[in-house]
C-alpha cells in the first residue's frame, strides 16, 4: 500500500519521526511499531488500504475482512 501511494520507506519514517530501517522492520514483521508511533502507522494503513484496496488476482475488489467480491462493482460475466 504504501509503494502503491508512491512513498517509500524514508518518507513513512520521516513522517513518524522514526529510522528507514525501523519502518523496513515493520514491513517485513521482524518488528512491531509501539505507542505512539503504533497509532500513527495503523492510521496510515487504514488511510492507504481505503485508497488503494486490495484486489484478486482477476483485478476484483475484496471487501474489507471479507473474500466475496464487492458486489458495488460491475462484474463481467
Amino acid at each position: 500500500m504504501r509503494e502503491a501511494a508512491g512513498l517509500t520507506q524514508q518518507d513513512v519514517a520521516t513522517a513518524l519521526q522514526k529510522k528507514r530501517e525501523t519502518v523496513n522492520g515493520w514491513e517485513t514483521g521482524r518488528t512491531t511499531p509501539r505507542p505512539p508511533r503504533l497509532a500513527a502507522y495503523q492510521h496510515l494503513l487504514n488511510g492507504w488500504a481505503e485508497r488503494y484496496p486490495a484486489t484478486d488476482d482477476a483485478g476484483v475488489r475484496r471487501p474489507k475482512g471479507g473474500d466475496a467480491p464487492d458486489a458495488s462493482l460491475p462484474r463481467d460475466e
